[in-house]
């Protein structure tokens, strides 16, 4: 009963983090900051946030392991993700935005692609996410 309350907890909070994240810090970020301050605001937002996930997804998996090895696999995925997107496409992603910044025309393609990479994993992360919450849900009581 522990670990579930605490798996339910952990996905309540990762799940909450990137809701926030998505409808509310990004859009402030992006539509109240002027555009080289949120740029630079977003670059040391991201490694926290992805820590968060880390966390968050990392406890939910542990929680899981023993009464429901499937659904721990998954947020060990989701945790694994989030380390290569924190230290290997978030990297990328800010090489390039520096490169287009400079005048590079053949970074910003690049950056778009591998931006757009990166909302899509974020975005599969966050319906696996829902999944594991929403299969656990018949088991609480």
């Amino acid at each position: 009963m522990i670990l579930s309350a605490l798996a339910s907890l952990s996905l309540a909070l990762l799940l909450g983090g990137m809701a926030f994240f998505v409808a509310v810090v990004a859009p402030l970020v992006f539509t109240k900051l002027p555009p080289e301050w949120a740029g630079r605001f977003i670059r040391q937002l991201f490694p926290v946030y992805y820590l968060w996930l880390i966390a968050t997804a990392g406890i939910a998996a542990l929680a899981l392991a023993p009464g429901r090895p499937k659904d721990a696999l998954a947020m060990a995925l989701v945790a694994a993700l989030t380390i290569w997107l924190r230290q290997g496409l978030m990297p990328r992603i800010n090489r390039l935005s520096d490169a287009a910044q400079a005048g590079d025309a053949a970074a910003k393609p690049r950056f778009d692609r591998a931006h757009r990479l990166s909302v899509l994993l974020n975005f599969a992360q966050l319906v696996l996410a829902v999944a594991v919450l929403l299969r656990g849900a018949g088991t609480l009581s």
